[in-house]
């Protein structure tokens, strides 16, 4: 206990040296300001579309543009079944009278997270997990790493640990950066404002019987803990590649395709259904807490989180099998 201690407290200090946290939080200072000024003109962009600040008229024009695109055949079919799932959905806001976007910084931080959940928040996670074993390799450390009469598993499950570690610390960072840095602009309100949950889409449909509403304070905590899954997940993932590719460069070009090619897939592939047993496929948790149509028939949120808790073990034998037994020092 006391060496896995030791070694953790090792790789904290070596992941603070290379600046990569601090980068990644320079990354959200900068990004934020420039999501939360896209908002803000977005909110005066509809007010002056709409006339006015009152969401229910937005809302009604919205349901009009997605019922007009209905019988349009110019719309692709896909795109049909999400018009009439967002329109039983506003309808049902309407009936409960119920702003679902009512601006302030807790919803700015819930929509940041949805929004952030498939591409941004992995790009962050893999700038500090995919090299965390390859750049051993490159600076030569690997050598005097393994010298230690410490088992390979032990130092592994000690990266490991500090991926935990700083993932947690990038998913705090990114909730409570969000929240301030939005607050200003919005205000600080809108923790106890009710949100509604359980919308089930049945192909063009959307089955109301589960809804229910809770505040969004509680909303918050599982929609950030889905984060904290999937950052955990892309973090494994670049664990495998960084043990797998002793290029660090190699091994973040790899995640970086991966990643991008699963935002594109997730756009492409309602046709091919084999496609969502893809861990990349399956990293926007927080649509179905939304009730957004899924990107392929068959998948809900038990199936994704399935998918990718399959592989992220997966990728973890892959990892740990590897490291033990590879001849590393050569």
């Amino acid at each position: 206990m006391n060496n896995m201690v030791a070694l953790v407290k090792n790789e904290v200090i070596k992941m603070i040296k290379k600046r990569r946290f601090y980068i990644c939080l320079l990354i959200m200072l900068v990004l934020i300001p420039m999501f939360t000024y896209a908002q803000m003109r977005v909110a005066q962009n509809n007010q002056k579309q709409f006339g006015t600040t009152d969401w229910q008229v937005e809302a009604r024009e919205k349901i009009k543009d997605w019922t007009r695109a209905l019988g349009s055949q110019r719309v692709a079919e896909e795109w049909k079944q999400f018009y009439k799932v967002q329109i039983k959905q506003y309808e049902y806001y309407l009936e409960k009278d119920v702003d679902p976007s009512s601006p302030n910084a807790v919803t700015f931080t819930r929509e940041f997270a949805k929004n952030a959940i498939s591409l941004f928040i992995p790009l962050i996670i893999m700038i500090i997990a995919a090299d965390i074993v390859s750049s051993e390799h490159g600076s030569g450390t690997i050598k005097l790493l393994l010298t230690r009469p410490v088992s390979r598993w032990k130092i592994l499950m000690s990266k490991l640990i500090t991926l935990v570690l700083f993932v947690s610390l990038i998913v705090l960072s990114l909730g409570i950066l969000s929240y301030t840095i939005s607050g200003v602009v919005f205000g600080f309100g809108g923790w106890d404002a009710p949100i509604f949950l359980g919308f089930r889409p049945i192909g063009t449909d959307v089955d109301l019987s589960y809804v229910r509403a809770i505040e969004q304070w509680l909303y918050i905590i599982m929609e950030f803990s889905l984060v904290w899954f999937v950052g955990i997940t892309v973090a494994i993932m670049s664990l495998m590649l960084s043990v797998l590719v002793r290029s660090t460069a190699a091994g973040m070009g790899i995640m970086l395709a991966v990643l991008i090619s699963g935002t594109i897939l997730t756009n492409m592939v309602s046709s091919w259904e084999s496609a969502k047993y893809l861990f990349m496929v399956n990293l926007r948790l927080t649509d179905y807490l939304s009730g957004t149509l899924p990107p392929i028939k068959g998948m809900d949120l038990g199936f994704s989180l399935t998918v990718l808790s399959v592989w992220a073990i997966g990728a973890l034998i892959v990892a740990f099998t590897v490291f033990t037994r590879k001849d590393i020092l050569n």
